[in-house]
C-alpha cells in the first residue's frame, strides 16, 4: 500500500508523491524557546518524529527541519526578568528541550535553525514583497504585510477574508491599513536590550514571527517542498501569514501537503496555567518514564485531540509493561533482520502507518504479536515484535531491565503516588486510589498499609 497523508490544503487523504523521487523534504515550525518545554511541545515533536520515522522505513531519505524561535517579546522579556542575555536562556532552554526529547526518543531533525541566524534571509524576502507591492512601511517604522493584497489568503483555513475580518478583534494600530495586516519587520524600542535589534534597510529592529519560517523554509528546503507540519494552533494565522508571503515573494506555492497535528488537553479541558493543569514534560519525567510517555502518546493519532491524564499515563504503563513482559519470553538476538513485512500481522501494521500514519492500529498489531508470543513463545513472532517497534521508537530495552527497573519510577515518584493514593482515600475516591495501587502493582511495587502509613516493596 502507497502511504496517504491527509492534507489540510485540500482537506483530503491523498496519496503522498515526493517532489524528488526517494527523498522526503519536511519542515515542523518549532518551539518559541523562552522556557521549559511543555507537554503540547511533546505532542507536536512526536507527531512528526513517527511520520519522519516511517518515510524512512519506507525507504525515504528525509531531511527534516525543525526552527527554534530564539528572539520574541517573550524572550525578551524572560531574559530581562531573569537579568541575562537573551542568547545565555535561549541556550539554556535548547539544552533542557534536547534532554527532555532525547528522554523520549526523538530523534534530532536534520537541520534545527535559530531564527537569528537567518535574520539576512528574512531581510531580503521582506525586501522582495515590498518592492511586489505586499510589504509598506508604518509610520512607527514597522514593515507590514498586506493581507488583502494576495489573492489566495485563507486557503488553509478555509475562510474568505471578509470571514477572517468578521472574527477580527484588534483595531487597526500602529499605522496598519487593515486589521488582518501583520508585522514582517518590528522597529526596535528603546526599553529592548541590544541583542535584539539588527540594522536593515528598515531601520533597526527585528524580523516578525511569521517571515522567519518562510525565511528558513527557503533557505534550507526551497522555493516549493513536500510536507509542512505544525501543530493545529498554527494553522491560522501563522502557517496562513507563511504562504501568504512565500508564494507572493517566491511565485510558487509553498508546500505540496500540509499537516497538523491535534491539540492537547488535560482531563478533557485545554492545558493553560491559569486553569492550573500546565505541565512541562520534565514534570511528567519525574513521574514516568520517556518511553511510557512516548507510547502513551503513540496510541492516539496524531490529527486527534490528545487527552492527558494520570489514568490513560497508567494504563499504557500497564500496556507497556504486557508488551515487555512477552519479550521477556523469548530471547531475541541483539542484531536485527529485516523485517518480513509479508507476515499478516506485519502487512497490517504498515496498511495502518501507510494510511496517514495511523498508529494506534499499528500498536494494535503489537498486542496481537504479544498475545501469539505468550500462547506459542515462536522466536520469529518475538523478533517481529521488536522490530515493528523499533519503526515507532519503543520497545528496543533489554525486557528484564526494563522490567525489573519498573520502568525507571524513582522513590520521589512512587512516594508521590502513594500521597496522591491517601488524598483520594480520604476524599472518599476509592476507585481512584485502587487504581494507583494497581499502577504501581503493574510496576513491580507492592504497597503496604499499617497503622503507621503505607510503605512499599518490589515485588
Amino acid at each position: 500500500m502507497t502511504l496517504r497523508i491527509h492534507n489540510t490544503l485540500s482537506r483530503a487523504t491523498e496519496v503522498f508523491v515526493p517532489i524528488e523521487p526517494g527523498h522526503v523534504r519536511l519542515y515542523v515550525c518549532g518551539i518559541t524557546i523562552y522556557d521549559y518545554s511543555h507537554m503540547g511541545h511533546a505532542r507536536f515533536m512526536m507527531a512528526f518524529d513517527v511520520a519522519q520515522r516511517w518515510m524512512k522505513t519506507l525507504g525515504y531519505r528525509v531531511t527534516y527541519v525543525r526552527n527554534v524561535t530564539d528572539v520574541d517579546d517573550k524572550i525578551i522579556k524572560r531574559a530581562l526578568e531573569r537579568g541575562m542575555p537573551i542568547r545565555a536562556l535561549t541556550e539554556e532552554m535548547i539544552t533542557a528541550m534536547h534532554d527532555d526529547a532525547d528522554k523520549l526518543a526523538i530523534e534530532r531533525p536534520t537541520h534545527e535553525p535559530r531564527a537569528t541566524e537567518y535574520v539576512p534571509q528574512m531581510v531580503e524576502m521582506i525586501a522582495t514583497l515590498e518592492k511586489k507591492g505586499f510589504g509598506y512601511r508604518a509610520a512607527n517604522g514597522d514593515v507590514n504585510y498586506a493581507v488583502r493584497k494576495f489573492p489566495g489568503y485563507g486557503k488553509l483555513s478555509g475562510k474568505s477574508i471578509d470571514q477572517l475580518r468578521a472574527g477580527e478583534r484588534v483595531a487597526v494600530l500602529d499605522g496598519k491599513e487593515d486589521p488582518l495586516d501583520f508585522v514582517m519587520w518590528k522597529a526596535a524600542k528603546e526599553s529592548e536590550p541590544d541583542d535584539a535589534k539588527w540594522p536593515s534597510e528598515f531601520g533597526v529592529g527585528r524580523p516578525g514571527w511569521h517571515i522567519e519560517c518562510s525565511a528558513m523554509c527557503k533557505a534550507l528546503l526551497g522555493t516549493r517542498f513536500d510536507i509542512h507540519g505544525g501543530g493545529q494552533d498554527l494553522q491560522f494565522p501563522h502557517h496562513e501569514n507563511e504562504i501568504a508571503q512565500s508564494e507572493a515573494a517566491n511565485g510558487v506555492a509553498m508546500a505540496n501537503v500540509w499537516m497538523h497535528n491535534g491539540l492537547l488537553n488535560v482531563d478533557n479541558e485545554k492545558m493553560s496555567k491559569s486553569l492550573g493543569n500546565f505541565f512541562t514534560i520534565r514534570d511528567v519525567l519525574r513521574r514516568y518514564d520517556g518511553e511510557t510517555v512516548r507510547f502513551f502518546m503513540l496510541r492516539t493519532h496524531y490529527r486527534s485531540p490528545f487527552n492527558f491524564s494520570d489514568a490513560n499515563l497508567d494504563d499504557a504503563k500497564s500496556a507497556l509493561r504486557r508488551l515487555y513482559t512477552a519479550l521477556d519470553k523469548v530471547a531475541v538476538p541483539g542484531a536485527g533482520e529485516p523485517l518480513d513485512w509479508s507476515e499478516p500481522r506485519a502487512a497490517a501494521f504498515r496498511e495502518a502507518m501507510n494510511d496517514d500514519f495511523n498508529t494506534p492500529i499499528a500498536v494494535a498489531m503489537l498486542f496481537e504479536l504479544a498475545t501469539e508470543i505468550n500462547r506459542g513463545g515462536r522466536l520469529a513472532d518475538a523478533r517481529l515484535l521488536k522490530g515493528l517497534g523499533a519503526t515507532l521508537g519503543i520497545l528496543q530495552q533489554a525486557p528484564r531491565t526494563y522490567l525489573q527497573a519498573g520502568g525507571s519510577v524513582d522513590e520521589d515518584a512512587i512516594a508521590q503516588r502513594i500521597e496522591e493514593r491517601r488524598a483520594a482515600k480520604s476524599a472518599g475516591d476509592y476507585a481512584r486510589a485502587d487504581a494507583i495501587r494497581k499502577s504501581l502493582a503493574d510496576q513491580g511495587i507492592v504497597l503496604k498499609d499499617s497503622a503507621e502509613g503505607t510503605t512499599w516493596v518490589r515485588a
